[in-house]
């Protein structure tokens, strides 16, 4: 093996750093272990076991820097900075998992262990092979202290490779930064690492505009420095005058975060007013923090005009990842909204360090909230069956939307993101519960699944072991674990479904003694216009398609390709007995022939007739009359090849029967369009919901509704009504 070998500068860099990191980490570690790292080290480059990576950084340089960086920005912690050092050369086969137990013991171990699976799993391109990007994120949840070595690695990566010659290869590192690592830095309230990532991210890939950006900001600076000095200014003196204890301190928002208003504003640098924040840091007993928080806050809005819509309270409620402030907004001099972050230095602590400051790193798991989340995520990453960057999408959207906290009867705290619904809270508690609620009780009052949580609210859910996932309700769950679960029970159902149809299909030809086999199945399949075999088989176990009328198609098909039909003319029909027929009604609604009753016919599926629609009879090879629509989609096949089958129909005039009509509808795929629609259904009087069936593809839905009414008259009055619903685009009978 070739022996890695130091610049002069390397080896200036490595000895500064490792001293530097040896004062960090003080009494944590010997004297004795620090000889013991560095020589470790030494001997795996001087054997070949540290390899240059593929932007040619040194590994021992690049796990220094990550070592520095991690007890500078989250936390010192000796057995996360040895596992980092020991990592490459532990990789590359210096010694086994086994000897690093023995000698540094089983914590390091596993660390090093999660962080070589990372390494093994990035080796096979993780971001094109949606497997190896899901088993990725899996490794990552296994170990809190792995999620913050990568995210503290990445940061000390991307700070290395400025003005690197491989641009496609800084442009994918840049967009695994802004996509995954920046989203989990969130989470865990390393803000200054996630602004970091975003605006190194933004830098990378779109140089121009960060450059444009940081250039304004350094023109203004000095104008912004004595705007900050002057609202600052009366601040201090009434802080001071009420006692309090703080440090004030101004600070301009992150580049990545003002392009982000830019874009939502559709405005340029100079109309965007609040591109800094003022920070005041109380220093208070703990029993004090929040007391202190609320007088500082009272005299600010008693100075400055508060705007109530932009308050943000994280006292009362910390978010979940432990990040307590108060936040708000003020009208300022020259007529400038300004905000405000008011906390204590603990609270301040937290949010520059994040929860990982305080963990004792002393097991696989983390703690309290965090832990929960994380849950989540495998949950997430276990069911999802979209590709790496729509992951990577989710994921981003769930850490940060803004949050809601709600409560069990038994007091339980539980947060979800901003528009979170009953349904999304009872898939958080439980998937079994989730599949089976009904609704809630929110705050002692009776509440559909899809009634959105605000904070406070105490919620029950309410359940019953008939109910079943429904296609709708991907239209209003807003969390990726609910919309993934939904997503695999309605798969299950589909298919369970599936095999109830095959078996019907399968006992009746059985019965019928008519034998089809597997090339005949996939001929009816393409002409019956179903694009799968399975969805053939559902619409038979849903009652859309008729058994007999399926095996009369097909012996149609058969009939066709060998001989042909039988002569039947509407002239020599011979009256049958009534039989047991499929008629809406027990009274006769209509008329075949001369007027004569008693003859079994049932409706058409291929076009649904209902009361109204100008409609004939046609006599079918089983004898039995079938009543078509003249526009029905097979009249001109029928009246072309069977002209002597066709019997004059009219309807007898008699309302009262219920018929089934299938509405096509198209629209926009906003949330709750389709409660809208079923609401109009429910509330028109003589119609009753039967069936609906709904999919959504790029932010548009198309579905069908099977729907019971007594006549044609009604059946357009709804269809009226259905185009009014805001976001339908179009309603068509079909």
């Amino acid at each position: 093996m070739e022996q890695l070998i130091f610049t002069p500068e390397e080896q200036n860099h490595v000895h500064e750093t490792l001293s530097h990191v040896t004062r960090i980490l003080g009494h944590d570690t010997s004297t004795a272990e620090i000889e013991r790292l560095r020589h470790d080290l030494m001997d795996a480059a001087a054997g070949g076991f540290c390899h240059r990576d593929s932007f040619g950084i040194n590994p021992i340089c690049r796990s220094l820097d990550t070592v520095a960086a991690l007890c500078e920005m989250v936390s010192p912690d000796k057995n996360m900075a040895v596992a980092i050092l020991l990592f490459n050369p532990v990789r590359h086969g210096f010694m086994t998992i086994a000897e690093l137990t023995e000698r540094w013991g089983e914590d390091v171990a596993r660390i090093v262990g999660g962080l070589i699976k990372v390494s093994e799993l990035y080796a096979k391109s993780p971001s094109v092979e949606s497997e190896n990007f899901r088993n990725l994120l899996l490794t990552f949840a296994e170990d809190i202290r792995v999620i913050i070595i990568m995210i503290v690695d990445r940061y000390v990566l991307m700070r290395t490779i400025n003005h690197h010659p491989d641009e496609q290869h800084v442009h994918k590192v840049a967009l695994e930064a802004n996509y995954l690592y920046a989203p989990l830095a969130h989470r865990l309230g390393l803000y200054a690492i996630k602004s970091a990532l975003e605006d190194m991210s933004l830098k990378y890939n779109h140089r121009d505009i960060y450059s444009r950006i940081a250039g304004k900001l350094n023109q203004t600076k000095a104008s912004r420095d004595a705007y900050i000095d002057g609202f600052i200014a009366p601040v201090k003196q009434k802080l001071e005058a009420a006692g309090l204890k703080f440090e004030i301190k101004g600070r301009t928002k992150s580049i990545y975060s003002i392009w982000n208003k830019m874009k939502k504003q559709k405005n340029d640098i100079d109309g965007i007013y609040d591109l800094f924040a003022i920070r005041i840091v109380l220093d208070s007993e703990p029993e004090k923090e929040k007391s202190d928080c609320w007088m500082a806050y009272s005299l600010i809005t008693d100075m400055y005009r508060p705007n109530p819509s932009r308050m943000k309270d994280w006292i009362s409620i910390p978010k979940s990842n432990g990040y307590e402030s108060l936040h708000i907004t003020v009208y300022g001099p020259q007529d400038r909204w300004v905000e405000v972050q008011i906390r204590t230095r603990r609270m301040d602590l937290i949010a520059e360090k994040g929860l990982a400051a305080h963990w004792k790193y002393k097991g696989i798991k983390s703690e309290g909230n965090l832990d929960t989340w994380m849950n989540n995520v495998r949950d997430i990453l276990e069911t999802a069956d979209s590709g790496p960057m729509e992951l990577m999408r989710n994921m981003r959207m769930d850490v940060y939307d803004k949050e809601v906290f709600v409560f069990t009867p038994k007091g339980d705290l539980y947060n979800l993101p901003l528009g979170a619904t009953v349904l999304d809270f009872a898939f958080m508690i439980h998937t079994k519960l989730g599949t089976i609620c009904t609704g809630a009780r929110v705050n002692g009052k009776n509440q559909k699944i899809n009634y959105r949580l605000a904070s406070g609210d105490t919620v029950e859910i309410l359940t019953s072991p008939t109910q079943q996932p429904k296609q709708d309700w991907l239209n209003f769950v807003v969390t990726s674990k609910a919309r993934n679960k939904i997503k695999v029970s309605l798969k299950e159902a589909e298919g369970r479904a599936g095999d109830l149809g095959k078996e019907l299909l399968q006992r009746r030809c059985k019965n019928r003694k008519v034998d089809i086999d597997d090339a005949a199945i996939s001929r009816l399949v393409k002409r019956l216009g179903y694009k799968t075999i399975t969805e053939f088989y559902v619409a038979i176990a849903d009652g859309k398609l008729e058994v007999n009328s399926v095996i009369e198609t097909y012996l149609e098909m058969e009939r066709r390709a060998d001989t042909p039909a039988e002569r039947i003319s509407a002239d020599t029909y011979v009256m049958q007995a009534p039989q047991e027929t499929e008629q809406p009604d027990k009274s006769e609604v209509v008329v075949i022939g001369e007027g004569i009753k008693g003859i079994n016919y049932r409706l058409a599926k291929c076009c649904n007739p209902i009361y109204g629609d100008d409609v004939f009879g046609f006599i079918s090879a089983e004898g039995v009359i079938k009543i078509h629509k003249r526009d029905c989609p097979n009249a001109a096949n029928i009246h072309e090849r069977y002209p002597y089958r066709i019997i004059n129909t009219r309807w007898s005039g008699k309302i009262g029967a219920q018929f089934a009509a299938t509405l096509r509808i198209v629209g926009r795929d906003d949330i709750g369009i389709v409660t809208n629609i079923t609401s109009i259904i429910n509330k028109e009087a003589g119609t009753t919901l039967r069936n609906i069936s709904i999919e959504s593809h790029d932010s548009l839905f198309h579905g069908f509704v099977v729907i019971g009414v007594s006549d044609q008259q009604t059946l357009n009055k709804l269809i009226k009504k259905l185009k009014t619903v805001k976001g339908v685009k179009d309603v068509q009978r079909s």
